[in-house]
């Protein structure tokens, strides 16, 4: 778990003892490439750190749509289901077989409770996963398809990670569609 206390000190200056306390609390999940870490009507009740692998969040009423790429080194959790205890809308899937370090959610509030450096990092982190969803919509709003694309290709091993069809849901296009931006970027 050295790289989940290597993020914990990379937000905040924290003791030994603390961080040691912190760690405590967490333990190791695996989840097999195509399974579900979280299934659609289920409540989450557990934060995440994706040590390895990469995951999905997904709708699935008549189409798939990926709504979430989760990548190694990121703290995440289903907030939407988590913070007000109601069903999730999303399914959350090892698009790569996954490693996680996970805290419940009684565990995370117990620390927020006797660690204010712990607040601290609870701050920080959901405040950078804010910054992220709001440059999400950003790019869905003032970038094309063709740049967004492109901007994924920067990610060193992303394209390794999804299917063409999980990507193209992703950019709110067809497959046939990222065939042709593909075809016409070459």
């Amino acid at each position: 778990m050295q790289e989940l206390s290597a993020y914990i000190k990379s937000k905040v200056t924290i003791d030994d003892i603390d961080l040691e306390q912190i760690m405590s609390r967490f333990y190791v999940k695996s989840v097999n490439r195509g399974d579900l870490l979280l299934k659609r009507g289920q409540i989450a009740n557990e934060y995440y750190f994706l040590h390895s692998g990469a995951l999905r969040f997904f709708f699935a009423d008549n189409h798939e749509l990926t709504a979430w790429i989760v990548q190694p080194n990121e703290f995440f959790t289903e907030i939407s289901s988590l913070h007000p205890g109601l069903p999730t809308r999303f399914n959350i899937e090892a698009v790569a077989s996954a490693e996680l370090y996970c805290i419940t959610k009684q565990d995370m509030d117990r620390l927020y409770q006797e660690l204010p450096i712990w607040q601290e990092f609870g701050r920080k982190t959901w405040e950078a996963m804010a910054v992220r969803m709001i440059n999400e919509i950003i790019r869905f709003q003032t970038m094309t398809v063709e740049e967004r694309y492109l901007e994924f290709l920067e990610k060193p091993g992303f394209m390794q990670l999804i299917s063409v069809r999980q990507l193209a849901s992703y950019l709110g296009i067809t497959p046939n569609a990222l065939s042709r931006i593909r075809k016409n970027l070459r």
